[in-house]
């Protein structure tokens, strides 16, 4: 940590002015990270919203911070072991969820205290048919996603490089092949002569980051298999939509029912522990029509190439990669993870109750449960029995704090601490944290006299910013090109009745030109709706076909004081 950086810190916790602010400081001052990123606060230990703030705030300011400079904690054994119990659990429920099935994934007859999970599962299976239909879309698009496969690499996973390069795909996707070959993607593969699929066995194991203690493991998948992954993905969140899960627009619903419910007690928020790497191949089989499982049991992938210390822990495992069987159905980077586990939980809650309507008494998105307060102990015994752990730190069912896709709220009140991700170095950083601190400061659960408090800090944090860039001031609704600040503060001109606002704005880009790709790559991309940036060659005033280009996923390189319309 800079000592910049240090400063503001300091300054915060003495802001905060509360027991726990005064232990995080003494911990930034003699450089206890491990200590710190080990901090918890539980809500339901609070009577009052402010303090309950003040106490989360201290303690999650730098929890995420990647960079923490902690001695004690590997994080990438961490990972692997959490990967390692989710499997663990997946092939308990398989065990546990196989002998009901039969050999075409129909559930068996159950006789004495068996017919009631019988029962269960029958409405489980007619809610899941109501949710997503019994038969297949036909119409299967081959989409692109931003992220890497197996034969694309990160610093290459733009759509036209996708189609550029030898497409992969598991055996199990063979049947896509008269279907592929006649798309637009197909169809410039051929004249590229990358027409033959190179098949693997699975999918690769990778993390990203996540906080100072943690990082997130995912996969990266075929080129082929992702792309009818995510083509699968947007027909169910469709199918989804039309039954009352609107996944585009679930968050604010969510925050909205979570902060209603904080107050009222009606309903209660379920979290759980690695959802979507916790959901077994049995359970799918158990739960879906015969059509939805077999197209997206050919298109998962079986196996995942991990390092082989997360499999041989402690018996004297050498360094290398080997392949990993999977008992859970989908890991995350599978292109519909997220709209299969929102299923999944959908319709095992309404099979517990059929007097449950998605969007009327009940809400999931992802793993985010939102259920009525006098059915969650059996929900949750329930998700127990299927293989899911719920988060104890982040389930609520009886005190007046509920947490939902990303909204904390305390007796109605929002109480969402910053959570700061990286030390700021850049002015568009500091802009951030400034943008951050003074969010949380304007939530109505602080008072006024700590909101002048952290008032100060905050100009802490904008004396880190060069003067001209400091008078980048605007509203929220532009994000963090400006410093959200008074409308009296705003630096503006106007311009044929449009008012602009002085910011500070990404202009420096790492470009990948159109040019670079052969010609009916070009026709794919342009047929699957890819969108190019044109700009005119420096000294021109007309448009060139080659001066247009790609932005890659962080592809900014550069900032410079500009303005943007607002009004």
């Amino acid at each position: 940590m800079t000592p910049e950086m240090q400063e503001v810190a300091i300054s915060i916790m003495e802001s905060l002015d509360c027991a726990r602010s005064l232990s995080v400081a003494i911990l930034i001052r003699s450089g206890e990270w491990d200590q710190l990123v080990q901090l918890r606060v539980d809500p339901r230990s609070f009577v009052s919203p402010e303090t309950y703030l003040l106490w989360s705030q201290a303690t999650d300011l730098l929890r995420k911070v990647e960079s923490l400079p902690v001695r004690e904690i590997n994080r990438e054994k961490a990972t692997e072991e959490k990967w390692l119990w989710a499997e663990r659990q997946c092939y308990r429920t398989n065990q546990r969820l196989s002998p009901y099935l039969d050999t075409n994934g129909t559930l068996l007859p159950l006789e004495g205290q068996g017919a009631s999970l019988e029962g269960f599962f029958l409405s489980a299976k007619k809610a899941m048919r109501w949710l997503i239909g019994n038969s297949v879309p036909l119409d299967l698009t081959p989409k692109f996603g931003p992220g890497a496969t197996v034969s694309d690499p990160s610093v290459r996973c733009l759509a036209p490089d996708k189609m550029s390069s030898t497409p992969t795909a598991t055996s199990d996707c063979d049947f896509l092949y008269g279907l592929w070959i006649e798309t637009a993607w197909g169809r410039a593969a051929q004249a590229l002569g990358n027409q033959r699929w190179s098949i693997c066995r699975g999918n690769e194991y990778f993390t990203v980051p996540k906080d100072a203690t943690i990082l997130r493991a995912c996969a990266k998948g075929p080129s082929i298999n992702v792309s009818y992954q995510l083509a699968v993905g947007k027909q169910l969140r469709r199918r989804l939509r039309l039954r009352g899960l609107d996944l585009d627009h679930a968050q604010e619903i969510h925050r909205q029912v979570a902060c209603a419910a904080s107050k009222s007690g009606e309903f209660a928020t379920i979290d759980l522990s690695s959802a979507s790497d916790c959901v077994s191949t049995a359970l799918v089989k158990l739960l879906l029509p015969n059509q939805w499982h077999d197209l997206l049991y050919w298109l998962r992938e079986p196996l995942t190439k991990v390092p082989a210390s997360v499999v041989r822990r402690g018996e004297g495992s050498k360094p290398g990669k080997v392949w990993y069987l999977l008992e859970k159905f989908s890991a995350m980077g599978n292109g519909f993870t997220f709209e299969l586990e929102t299923a999944v939980f959908t319709a095992l809650i309404m099979g517990l109750d059929g007097s449950l309507k998605p969007g009327v008494n009940m809400w999931v998105f992802g793993d985010d449960i939102i259920v009525p307060t006098h059915l969650a102990d059996a929900v949750i015994s329930m998700l127990r029995f299927c293989g899911f752990t719920p988060n104890p730190r982040k389930t609520f069912l009886d005190s007046e704090f509920r947490e939902s896709c990303g909204g904390d709220f305390f007796a109605g009140q929002a109480v969402r601490p910053y959570l700061l991700k990286e030390f700021p170095n850049e002015p568009q950083e500091w802009i951030t944290f400034a943008n951050g601190l003074r969010r949380m400061a304007s939530q109505n659960a602080l008072s006024n006299d700590v909101r002048r408090r952290l008032t100060r800090s905050w100009f802490r944090i904008l004396d880190r910013i060069p003067v001209a860039i400091r008078r980048c001031r605007g509203p929220e609704a532009l994000g963090d090109i400006v410093i959200h600040d008074e409308e009296a503060r705003w630096v503006t001109r106007i311009r044929g009745s449009i008012r602009y606002v002085r910011c500070y704005r990404p202009a420096v880009f790492r470009k990948v030109y159109w040019w670079g790709y052969g010609y009916d790559v070009q026709m794919a991309s342009a047929l699957y709706g890819l969108m190019f940036e044109p700009r005119p060659e420096p000294g021109r005033r007309v448009w060139n076909d080659d001066s247009r280009y790609l932005v890659p996923r962080d592809g900014v390189m550069g900032y410079k004081v500009g303005w943007a319309k607002f009004s």
